[in-house]
C-alpha cells in the first residue's frame, strides 16, 4: 500500500458544546448496565460518504454547518459532551455535564485513496485509525483523586474531490450502540433538513429510576471492578501494530445456504429443532468456530480435547415486558451471552450445529424473562473468560442501520467498526449491497492473511 501516516494532517481543531444555555448542570449515575464497559478500550466506529469536493469547500461550507447541526443535536445528546467521574472508593462512578463542556472536533486532510477505504478489501489498521480522534486524557479533579474522563472526541477527515469521513471514538460506559445510532440518526437529520425543532424526533429516556436494582448488581460490580479496594480506571486505546480490517458481506442465500446444511446434515437433529436458527444464530456460529480455529492454527493445537471454548455476545434489553425500559432510553442497556462447548464438539464435523445449538438455547433462555439471571457474575465471568483466553465476542448490530445515516449526501459508502481484538472479536452490521445481508468484520495481522483465506474463503 503507497499510503503513509504522512499523509494524514491536521487542518483544524475546536471545541463543539450544546447551544449555549440549552443545558444545565447535569448528573447521571451509572447503573450496572454501564459500569461493567470499564472493561473496554474507547470504540471507533466511521462513516464514509461521497463528496466530491476540494477541502476549502469542506472547511468553508460543510463544516460549519456539521458544527452547528451538532451543537443543536446536543441539547438532548449531552452525555457526549460531559465526563466520566470516577470518586475514590467507596463511592459509585457517574456522568457530569457541566455547562460549558464540549466535544474535541478534529479536521484532517489525508492523501489516500478514498476508494481504497470504501470497499471490502483488507486495510491497513494504522492508517484508517489515523481518520479517527483519540480522546482527551483523563485527569484528577484539582479538588481530590476524583478520575475525569472525557466521553467522546469526533474527526472529519477530507479526501480531496473524493469524499469524507465522520470518525468516532467514545467511551462504552456512556452508550452502546443503540444509543449511539439514535445520536447519529438525530444528527443527520438536523444537518440535511436544515432544522433546529426535536418534535418529530424520539427524544433520548434518561430517568434512570426504570432501572430495578433490587439485587444490589451494582455494588457488586462496582466491588468486581475494583478487585477490593482500588480507583476505579478507564481502559486505554490497544495498539494494534502491522494488523488489517477485513470486512466481507454474507447474503441472505448463503446464511440460508448454511441453515439447510446445518439442519439436514447435521447428527443434532433433535436438539437443532428446539432452538430458533435465526441468521444472526447461524452467522455467529459459523464465526465462533472458524476464528476458534483460526486461533487454534495460529497458537498451534495443544489444548486437550474437553477444554472449553467460549463465545461471548450481548443481547438489548429495551422494550422487554418484563423490565418495562423504553425504547429511547439512553446509555447502556445490554444483558450478556456467556455460552462455551468442548474443543473436540466446537472443531469436529458438527461444530457449527454445536455453537448454533448453545447460542440459541442461550437466546431463548434470555428471551423468556432471564435477561438478568447471573447479572451480578457479568464482570467476574468475563475476566475468567479473558484470562483462559480461548474465547470469541461479537460487536455491533445488524439492527442499526448504519447505511441510512445520511446527512444529506446520500448514504455512506462504507460503515466500520474499528477497534477489534485481533482474532477473538468480529463485528456485525447491516449491508449497504443487500438490505438483506450482514457484513462482517475481523482484524488479524497482515502476514496471518492466508490462512484466513484458507478458512474463509
Amino acid at each position: 500500500m503507497a499510503a503513509n501516516l504522512s499523509t494524514i494532517k491536521v487542518i483544524d481543531q475546536s471545541q463543539v458544546a450544546p447551544t449555549s444555555g440549552s443545558v444545565s448542570t447535569t448528573t447521571i449515575p451509572l447503573t450496572f448496565f454501564d459500569i461493567p464497559w470499564f472493561l473496554c478500550p474507547p470504540i471507533q466506529w466511521i462513516w464514509f460518504y461521497e463528496l466530491p469536493y476540494p477541502t476549502l469547500h469542506f472547511t468553508q461550507t460543510v463544516l460549519p454547518r456539521l458544527k452547528e447541526s451538532l451543537s443543536l443535536t446536543l441539547r438532548h445528546f449531552f452525555p457526549f459532551a460531559a465526563k466520566i467521574t470516577c470518586p475514590p472508593p467507596p463511592h459509585h462512578p457517574y456522568i457530569v455535564y457541566n455547562e460549558g463542556d464540549a466535544i474535541q472536533v478534529t479536521v484532517s486532510e489525508s492523501e489516500v485513496l478514498f476508494n481504497h477505504f470504501v470497499g471490502n478489501r483488507a486495510r491497513d489498521i494504522k492508517i484508517l485509525q489515523s481518520f479517527f480522534p483519540k480522546l482527551p486524557v483523563a485527569h484528577l479533579s484539582s479538588n481530590d483523586d476524583t478520575q475525569v474522563v472525557p466521553t467522546m472526541a469526533i474527526q472529519f477527515t477530507v479526501f480531496p474531490n473524493s469524499g469524507i469521513s465522520i470518525g468516532l471514538t467514545f467511551n462504552h460506559v456512556v452508550t452502546d450502540g443503540r444509543s449511539l445510532q439514535h445520536f447519529m440518526n438525530s444528527w443527520a437529520f438536523i444537518h440535511r433538513s436544515h432544522e433546529e425543532d426535536f418534535t418529530s424526533l424520539s427524544l433520548p429516556y434518561y430517568k434512570r429510576d426504570v432501572i430495578k436494582d433490587t439485587q444490589g448488581f451494582t455494588s457488586i460490580i462496582v466491588k468486581d471492578l475494583r478487585n477490593g479496594g482500588k480507583d476505579l480506571d478507564v481502559v486505554g486505546e490497544v495498539s494494534t501494530p502491522n494488523n488489517v480490517l477485513i470486512t466481507f458481506m454474507i447474503k441472505r442465500a448463503k446464511t440460508e445456504q448454511l441453515k439447510h446444511s446445518i439442519t439436514t446434515q447435521s447428527k443434532l437433529v433433535d436438539e437443532l429443532r428446539q432452538v430458533h436458527m435465526s441468521t444472526y444464530v447461524v452467522t455467529c456460529a459459523f464465526m465462533w468456530v472458524n476464528l476458534m480455529k483460526l486461533q487454534e492454527q495460529i497458537r498451534g493445537s495443544s489444548d486437550d480435547d474437553d477444554r472449553l471454548y467460549y463465545f461471548v455476545f450481548v443481547a438489548d434489553c429495551r422494550e422487554r415486558f418484563e423490565l418495562c425500559i423504553p425504547g429511547a432510553y439512553f446509555g447502556n442497556c445490554l444483558t450478556y451471552g456467556y455460552v462455551s462447548a468442548k474443543k473436540r464438539d466446537l472443531m469436529g464435523e458438527d461444530g457449527i450445529a454445536v455453537a448454533s445449538i448453545a447460542i440459541g438455547r442461550k437466546i431463548f433462555e434470555l428471551r423468556k424473562g432471564g435477561a438478568l439471571i447471573g447479572a451480578e457474575k457479568w464482570v467476574s465471568n468475563y475476566k475468567q473468560v479473558v484470562k483462559d483466553g480461548r474465547f470469541v465476542t461479537v460487536a455491533g448490530s445488524p439492527k442499526f442501520r448504519e447505511y441510512e445515516i445520511d446527512f444529506g449526501w446520500g448514504k455512506p459508502k462504507k460503515s466500520d467498526l474499528v477497534q477489534l481484538a485481533p482474532y477473538s472479536c468480529f463485528s456485525l452490521t447491516g449491508s449497504r449491497e443487500d438490505n438483506e445481508g450482514i457484513d462482517i468484520g475481523i482484524i488479524i495481522e497482515q502476514h496471518k492473511f492466508d490462512l484466513f483465506n484458507a478458512l474463509f474463503e
